[in-house]
């Protein structure tokens, strides 16, 4: 018993020193070398007082009821928070038993025994309980994010699925009188599977409209040409645009390059002339962008002389299931895709606007960092 007392005592007297020495082995930790002291510390005081309290009550109470029932679990969510991996998690726990054994050595204590299985006890049981919740958060992430994904894909699937329909429409116009019953029969089969398809996206965007994304894209960069991208979408975009008798008009410089994902950028610019298009009918939308530095940066716009956007709408417009009371048929997620594929750049995205007038949405690109990985 007076073993167990000695290692009490010592740990409560030392443990500033304690968490001195364990802080600067966890730094070694990857994820852990950017942490502040307050944020790298988390539930461990408590832990080291709960390990206390143990050795002097020396009972035999299951960690579930001698320490903070909560704190473990918390300390998990914070550290998967922190971006640590499970490796890590374990790693910090086992680096404070090592630094405790230390420190007892180091003033003539024997960690045998009854003092060697409490502190086994302790700290097995903490780090348990951090890394199932770790574990489960983590599980809970991937499920979000792919969820996010879902919701991102099944969103921009509508464009290209309403120029399909549309091309439909035009054809069967096209043909009336003259059709054969097979062609007949093949433009029903072609309706009715378009039909499908859209319930389908509806469906899929309806379960998770619960969403609440940050950004977890990953990038696959390179350097192109602007203009035949742009051009590309023109192309695709025009059937939607002359429904509303909307002009779509390409005025990036043919010489331009930017640095970036391609088919990210494709959906950037996607969402916003089609959102463009549907404020402007019989109007002009205008695709344009320029180099901004010296560095490869390029500033895009599109630029619309629609209907514009009400002053007091204009600060959630980016904010997911944020959508126009006035119009149906828009799930919110559109323009919050921009605004994370932007981001995720390293970007931004800017939006002026007037009613009456249009609008004109604005998006930085970084150029190549030439120091360092990408």
């Amino acid at each position: 018993m007076q073993n167990l007392e000695r290692l009490a005592a010592l740990i409560k007297h030392e443990q500033d020193a304690l968490l001195s020495r364990w802080r600067q082995q966890v730094r070694q930790l990857p994820s852990a070398k950017h942490l502040d002291t307050p944020v790298l510390n988390d539930h461990v005081p408590d832990l080291l007082e709960e390990l206390v309290t143990e050795l002097l009550v020396a009972s035999n109470q299951t960690i579930l009821q001698a320490l903070l029932e909560e704190s473990p679990a918390v300390h998990g969510r914070q550290r998967q928070h922190d971006g640590f991996d499970i490796v890590e998690v374990v790693a910090e726990y086992n680096i404070l038993r090592g630094c405790i054994q230390d420190l007892a050595e180091s003033h003539g204590i024997n960690l045998a025994g009854q003092a060697f299985h409490i502190l086994n006890r302790v700290l097995d049981n903490a780090i348990g309980m951090a890394v199932q919740t770790f574990a489960t958060q983590q599980a809970l992430e991937v499920q979000r994010r792919r969820e996010e994904y879902l919701a991102f894909v099944a969103h921009d699937l509508r464009t290209p699925l309403n120029a399909i329909s549309l091309a439909g429409k035009v054809l069967e116009m096209t043909t009336s009188g003259g059709q054969s019953a097979e062609s007949a029969q093949m433009l029903k089969t072609l309706h009715r599977n378009v039909q499908h398809l859209e319930a389908l996206i509806q469906k899929v965007l309806k379960e998770s409209d619960h969403i609440r994304a940050e950004s977890g894209v990953k990038l696959e960069r390179r350097e192109f040409d602007l203009w035949p991208l742009v051009e590309v979408l023109v192309h695709d975009l025009d059937p939607l645009a002359a429904t509303a008798s909307t002009q779509l008009i390409n005025k990036v410089p043919v010489e331009l390059t930017a640095y970036a994902d391609a088919s990210l950028l494709t959906r950037v610019i996607q969402n916003l002339v089609t959102n463009a298009i549907r404020y402007t009918p019989r109007g002009e939308v205008v695709i344009g962008a320029r180099e901004a530095d010296g560095r490869g940066s390029v500033d895009c716009w599109i630029t619309d002389n629609g209907a514009g956007i009400p002053k007091d709408h204009l600060e959630g417009v980016f904010d997911k299931l944020e959508t126009d009371p006035e119009r149906d048929g828009g799930t919110g997620l559109g323009l919050a895709i921009v605004k994370t594929f932007v981001e995720a750049h390293g970007g931004y995205v800017t939006l002026e606007s007037k009613e009456g007038v249009g609008s004109t949405f604005r998006f930085t690109l970084p150029g190549r960092v030439k120091v360092g990985a990408d």
